[in-house]
Protein backbone atom coordinates (compact mmCIF):
# COMPACT_ATOMS: atom_id res chain seq x y z
CA UNK A 1 0.00 0.00 0.00
CA UNK A 2 1.58 3.25 -1.14
CA UNK A 3 -1.30 5.71 -1.49
CA UNK A 4 -2.82 7.17 1.68
CA UNK A 5 -4.66 10.47 1.01
CA UNK A 6 -8.41 9.92 1.07
CA UNK A 7 -8.05 6.30 2.15
CA UNK A 8 -9.71 4.92 5.31
CA UNK A 9 -7.85 3.66 8.37
CA UNK A 10 -9.56 1.66 11.13
CA UNK A 11 -7.62 1.61 14.39
CA UNK A 12 -8.43 -0.34 17.55
CA UNK A 13 -6.91 0.82 20.80
CA UNK A 14 -6.90 4.23 19.14
CA UNK A 15 -7.22 6.46 22.20
CA UNK A 16 -3.66 6.08 23.51
CA UNK A 17 -0.22 4.65 22.85
CA UNK A 18 0.49 3.22 19.41
CA UNK A 19 -3.14 3.53 18.32
CA UNK A 20 -3.29 7.27 18.88
CA UNK A 21 0.01 7.75 17.07
CA UNK A 22 -1.16 5.60 14.15
CA UNK A 23 -4.17 7.89 13.93
CA UNK A 24 -2.01 11.02 14.02
CA UNK A 25 0.30 9.66 11.35
CA UNK A 26 -2.64 8.61 9.19
CA UNK A 27 -4.29 12.01 9.53
CA UNK A 28 -1.03 13.74 8.57
CA UNK A 29 -1.12 11.66 5.37
CA UNK A 30 -4.69 12.75 4.61
CA UNK A 31 -6.47 9.59 5.70
CA UNK A 32 -10.02 9.29 7.01
CA UNK A 33 -10.13 7.76 10.47
CA UNK A 34 -12.26 5.21 12.28
CA UNK A 35 -11.18 5.18 15.92
CA UNK A 36 -12.12 2.42 18.36
CA UNK A 37 -11.32 2.08 22.05
CA UNK A 38 -12.82 0.75 25.25
CA UNK A 39 -11.86 3.82 27.33
CA UNK A 40 -14.60 6.33 26.53
CA UNK A 41 -13.04 9.49 28.03
CA UNK A 42 -9.76 8.98 26.19
CA UNK A 43 -11.65 8.14 22.99
CA UNK A 44 -13.70 11.33 23.27
CA UNK A 45 -10.51 13.33 23.72
CA UNK A 46 -8.92 11.75 20.64
CA UNK A 47 -12.07 12.41 18.62
CA UNK A 48 -12.03 16.06 19.66
CA UNK A 49 -8.36 16.36 18.71
CA UNK A 50 -8.92 15.15 15.15
CA UNK A 51 -12.21 16.95 14.67
CA UNK A 52 -10.52 20.22 15.65
CA UNK A 53 -7.92 19.56 12.94
CA UNK A 54 -10.58 19.06 10.29
CA UNK A 55 -10.21 15.31 9.97
CA UNK A 56 -12.97 13.09 8.62
CA UNK A 57 -13.30 10.87 11.67
CA UNK A 58 -15.71 8.69 13.59
CA UNK A 59 -15.07 7.24 17.04
CA UNK A 60 -16.77 4.21 18.56
CA UNK A 61 -16.63 2.55 21.94
CA UNK A 62 -15.51 -0.99 21.18
CA UNK A 63 -14.54 -4.02 23.23
CA UNK A 64 -12.53 -5.96 20.66
CA UNK A 65 -12.97 -9.19 22.60
CA UNK A 66 -16.65 -9.08 21.63
CA UNK A 67 -17.53 -10.08 18.08
CA UNK A 68 -20.66 -7.92 18.02
CA UNK A 69 -18.66 -4.80 18.91
CA UNK A 70 -16.18 -5.37 16.10
CA UNK A 71 -19.00 -6.06 13.65
CA UNK A 72 -20.66 -2.77 14.63
CA UNK A 73 -17.34 -1.02 14.08
CA UNK A 74 -17.07 -2.47 10.58
CA UNK A 75 -20.67 -1.61 9.78
CA UNK A 76 -20.11 2.00 10.89
CA UNK A 77 -16.92 2.31 8.84
CA UNK A 78 -18.61 1.05 5.66
CA UNK A 79 -21.73 3.13 6.24
CA UNK A 80 -19.72 6.32 6.64
CA UNK A 81 -16.83 5.84 4.23
CA UNK A 82 -17.78 2.97 1.91
CA UNK A 83 -14.52 1.04 2.26
CA UNK A 84 -11.63 0.23 4.59
CA UNK A 85 -8.07 0.33 3.31
CA UNK A 86 -5.84 0.14 6.36
CA UNK A 87 -6.68 -1.92 9.46
CA UNK A 88 -4.69 -1.72 12.68
CA UNK A 89 -5.61 -4.59 15.01
CA UNK A 90 -3.81 -2.81 17.80
CA UNK A 91 -5.80 -2.98 21.05
CA UNK A 92 -3.88 -4.80 23.76
CA UNK A 93 -3.53 -5.34 27.49
CA UNK A 94 -0.71 -6.55 29.69
CA UNK A 95 -0.61 -8.96 32.62
CA UNK A 96 1.97 -11.24 34.21
CA UNK A 97 3.03 -13.22 37.24
CA UNK A 98 3.97 -16.86 37.78
CA UNK A 99 2.00 -18.64 35.09
CA UNK A 100 0.22 -21.05 37.45
CA UNK A 101 -1.12 -18.11 39.45
CA UNK A 102 -3.06 -16.61 36.56
CA UNK A 103 -6.77 -17.18 37.06
CA UNK A 104 -9.30 -18.16 34.44
CA UNK A 105 -10.46 -14.54 34.46
CA UNK A 106 -6.89 -13.40 33.72
CA UNK A 107 -6.64 -15.75 30.76
CA UNK A 108 -10.05 -14.83 29.38
CA UNK A 109 -9.30 -11.10 29.66
CA UNK A 110 -5.81 -11.14 28.12
CA UNK A 111 -6.59 -13.63 25.36
CA UNK A 112 -9.93 -11.94 24.74
CA UNK A 113 -8.30 -8.61 23.93
CA UNK A 114 -4.85 -9.56 22.62
CA UNK A 115 -5.79 -12.60 20.55
CA UNK A 116 -9.55 -12.66 19.99
CA UNK A 117 -9.45 -8.93 19.21
CA UNK A 118 -7.11 -9.69 16.30
CA UNK A 119 -9.13 -12.75 15.28
CA UNK A 120 -12.34 -10.72 15.14
CA UNK A 121 -10.61 -7.95 13.19
CA UNK A 122 -9.26 -10.35 10.59
CA UNK A 123 -12.45 -12.39 10.35
CA UNK A 124 -14.76 -9.40 9.96
CA UNK A 125 -12.70 -6.83 8.05
CA UNK A 126 -10.70 -8.97 5.61
CA UNK A 127 -13.76 -10.09 3.58
CA UNK A 128 -14.85 -6.44 3.32
CA UNK A 129 -11.41 -5.45 2.08
CA UNK A 130 -11.32 -8.32 -0.41
CA UNK A 131 -14.72 -7.28 -1.75
CA UNK A 132 -13.46 -3.71 -2.22
CA UNK A 133 -10.41 -5.05 -4.05
CA UNK A 134 -12.65 -7.05 -6.41
CA UNK A 135 -14.74 -3.98 -7.21
CA UNK A 136 -11.92 -1.43 -7.55
CA UNK A 137 -8.86 -2.23 -9.69
CA UNK A 138 -6.98 0.61 -7.97
CA UNK A 139 -7.72 -0.64 -4.47
CA UNK A 140 -4.81 -1.03 -2.05
CA UNK A 141 -5.16 -2.44 1.43
CA UNK A 142 -3.04 -3.45 4.39
CA UNK A 143 -3.56 -5.09 7.79
CA UNK A 144 -1.20 -4.47 10.71
CA UNK A 145 -1.45 -6.68 13.78
CA UNK A 146 0.28 -5.47 16.94
CA UNK A 147 2.16 -8.31 18.62
CA UNK A 148 5.33 -7.85 20.69
CA UNK A 149 8.88 -9.06 21.15
CA UNK A 150 7.10 -11.21 23.76
CA UNK A 151 5.63 -13.02 20.74
CA UNK A 152 9.14 -14.09 19.73
CA UNK A 153 10.71 -14.81 23.14
CA UNK A 154 9.59 -16.24 26.47
CA UNK A 155 10.57 -14.55 29.71
CA UNK A 156 9.62 -15.65 33.24
CA UNK A 157 6.53 -14.06 34.82
CA UNK A 158 5.28 -12.98 31.38
CA UNK A 159 3.63 -16.23 30.34
CA UNK A 160 0.04 -15.11 29.87
CA UNK A 161 1.10 -12.09 27.80
CA UNK A 162 3.64 -14.06 25.77
CA UNK A 163 1.11 -16.78 24.93
CA UNK A 164 -1.25 -14.16 23.50
CA UNK A 165 1.47 -12.46 21.46
CA UNK A 166 3.02 -15.67 20.12
CA UNK A 167 -0.45 -16.51 18.84
CA UNK A 168 -0.72 -13.12 17.13
CA UNK A 169 2.61 -13.65 15.37
CA UNK A 170 1.47 -17.06 14.14
CA UNK A 171 -1.92 -15.74 13.06
CA UNK A 172 -0.29 -12.82 11.23
CA UNK A 173 2.13 -15.06 9.35
CA UNK A 174 -0.75 -17.28 8.26
CA UNK A 175 -2.76 -14.22 7.20
CA UNK A 176 0.19 -13.07 5.08
CA UNK A 177 0.42 -16.45 3.34
CA UNK A 178 -3.34 -16.73 2.83
CA UNK A 179 -3.52 -13.26 1.26
CA UNK A 180 -0.67 -14.20 -1.08
CA UNK A 181 -2.48 -17.41 -1.96
CA UNK A 182 -5.54 -15.55 -3.24
CA UNK A 183 -3.38 -13.07 -5.15
CA UNK A 184 -4.88 -9.91 -3.69
CA UNK A 185 -3.62 -6.34 -3.39
CA UNK A 186 -3.95 -6.50 0.40
CA UNK A 187 -0.75 -6.77 2.41
CA UNK A 188 -0.10 -7.70 6.03
CA UNK A 189 2.44 -6.87 8.72
CA UNK A 190 3.08 -7.82 12.32
CA UNK A 191 4.46 -5.18 14.67
CA UNK A 192 6.78 -6.52 17.39
CA UNK A 193 7.73 -3.65 19.68
CA UNK A 194 10.10 -3.96 22.63
CA UNK A 195 9.93 -1.48 25.51
CA UNK A 196 8.15 1.69 24.36
CA UNK A 197 6.49 4.15 26.77
CA UNK A 198 2.73 3.59 26.38
CA UNK A 199 -0.17 3.06 28.75
CA UNK A 200 -0.08 -0.74 28.59
CA UNK A 201 1.45 -0.91 32.05
CA UNK A 202 -1.87 0.37 33.41
CA UNK A 203 -4.13 -2.01 31.48
CA UNK A 204 -6.14 -2.87 34.59
CA UNK A 205 -7.86 0.52 34.31
CA UNK A 206 -9.95 -0.86 31.44
CA UNK A 207 -10.52 -4.38 32.72
CA UNK A 208 -14.24 -5.22 32.51
CA UNK A 209 -16.09 -5.77 35.77
CA UNK A 210 -16.99 -9.34 34.89
CA UNK A 211 -13.29 -10.15 34.32
CA UNK A 212 -12.04 -8.85 37.67
CA UNK A 213 -10.30 -11.06 40.22
CA UNK A 214 -12.08 -10.69 43.53
CA UNK A 215 -8.96 -11.80 45.41
CA UNK A 216 -6.74 -9.13 43.85
CA UNK A 217 -3.26 -9.54 42.39
CA UNK A 218 -0.86 -12.11 43.83
CA UNK A 219 2.62 -11.04 44.97
CA UNK A 220 4.20 -12.38 41.79
CA UNK A 221 1.64 -10.55 39.66
CA UNK A 222 2.30 -7.28 41.45
CA UNK A 223 6.03 -7.82 41.00
CA UNK A 224 5.61 -8.55 37.29
CA UNK A 225 3.46 -5.45 36.89
CA UNK A 226 6.04 -3.25 38.65
CA UNK A 227 8.92 -4.60 36.57
CA UNK A 228 6.93 -4.22 33.35
CA UNK A 229 5.99 -0.63 34.14
CA UNK A 230 9.61 0.23 34.96
CA UNK A 231 10.87 -1.38 31.76
CA UNK A 232 8.22 0.25 29.55
CA UNK A 233 8.82 3.69 31.07
CA UNK A 234 12.56 3.49 30.39
CA UNK A 235 12.02 2.89 26.67
CA UNK A 236 14.01 5.27 24.49
CA UNK A 237 11.85 5.02 21.36
CA UNK A 238 8.53 6.87 21.40
CA UNK A 239 5.16 5.61 20.21
CA UNK A 240 5.22 8.33 17.55
CA UNK A 241 8.51 6.98 16.20
CA UNK A 242 7.05 3.48 16.10
CA UNK A 243 4.08 4.81 14.12
CA UNK A 244 6.49 6.35 11.63
CA UNK A 245 8.37 3.07 11.28
CA UNK A 246 5.10 1.22 10.79
CA UNK A 247 3.90 3.44 7.96
CA UNK A 248 7.30 3.10 6.27
CA UNK A 249 6.92 -0.69 6.51
CA UNK A 250 3.42 -0.51 5.03
CA UNK A 251 4.75 1.45 2.06
CA UNK A 252 7.54 -1.07 1.57
CA UNK A 253 5.28 -4.11 1.96
CA UNK A 254 7.45 -5.24 4.88
CA UNK A 255 5.94 -7.96 7.06
CA UNK A 256 8.05 -8.02 10.23
CA UNK A 257 8.33 -4.66 11.98
CA UNK A 258 10.89 -4.49 14.80
CA UNK A 259 11.33 -1.38 16.92
CA UNK A 260 14.56 -2.70 18.47
CA UNK A 261 16.44 -4.86 15.91
CA UNK A 262 19.14 -5.58 18.47
CA UNK A 263 16.79 -8.01 20.22
CA UNK A 264 16.90 -10.29 17.17
CA UNK A 265 20.15 -11.80 18.47
CA UNK A 266 18.15 -13.25 21.36
CA UNK A 267 15.49 -14.45 18.91
CA UNK A 268 18.18 -16.17 16.83
CA UNK A 269 19.54 -17.90 19.94
CA UNK A 270 16.06 -19.18 20.77
CA UNK A 271 15.69 -20.54 17.23
CA UNK A 272 19.10 -22.22 17.52
CA UNK A 273 17.98 -23.91 20.75
CA UNK A 274 14.83 -25.17 19.03
CA UNK A 275 16.72 -26.64 16.09
CA UNK A 276 19.47 -28.12 18.28
CA UNK A 277 16.90 -29.50 20.75
CA UNK A 278 18.60 -27.71 23.63
CA UNK A 279 16.69 -26.78 26.74
CA UNK A 280 15.57 -23.12 26.68
CA UNK A 281 18.41 -20.89 27.77
CA UNK A 282 18.08 -18.26 30.47
CA UNK A 283 16.54 -15.17 28.82
CA UNK A 284 18.46 -13.05 31.31
CA UNK A 285 21.81 -14.66 30.47
CA UNK A 286 23.18 -11.30 29.33
CA UNK A 287 21.48 -9.44 32.17
CA UNK A 288 22.06 -11.58 35.27
CA UNK A 289 21.32 -8.63 37.52
CA UNK A 290 17.71 -8.64 36.31
CA UNK A 291 17.32 -12.35 37.00
CA UNK A 292 18.96 -11.96 40.42
CA UNK A 293 16.65 -9.07 41.30
CA UNK A 294 13.60 -11.05 40.20
CA UNK A 295 14.62 -14.08 42.23
CA UNK A 296 15.40 -11.93 45.28
CA UNK A 297 11.97 -10.32 45.10
CA UNK A 298 10.28 -13.70 44.78
CA UNK A 299 12.24 -15.05 47.75
CA UNK A 300 11.30 -12.06 49.87
CA UNK A 301 7.69 -12.75 48.97
CA UNK A 302 8.26 -16.38 50.02
CA UNK A 303 7.48 -17.61 46.51
CA UNK A 304 10.80 -19.43 46.16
Amino acid sequence: MKTFPGRVAVITGAASGFGLEFARAGHALGMKLVLADIQQDALDKAHEEFTAQGAEVIAMHCDVSKSDDVQKLADAAIARFGAVHLLFNNAGVGAGGLVWENTQADWEWVLGVNLWGVIHGIRIFTPLMLESARKDPDYEGHIVNTASVAGLLNAPTMGIYSVSKHAVVSLSETLYHDLKLVDTTIGASVLCPYFVPTGIGHSERNRPADMQNTTGLTKSQRLAQTLAEQSVNTGKISAAEVAGQTFEAIRAGQFYIYTHPGILEDVAQRMDDLVAQRNPRDPYEALPQVRDLLQAKLRSAKLL
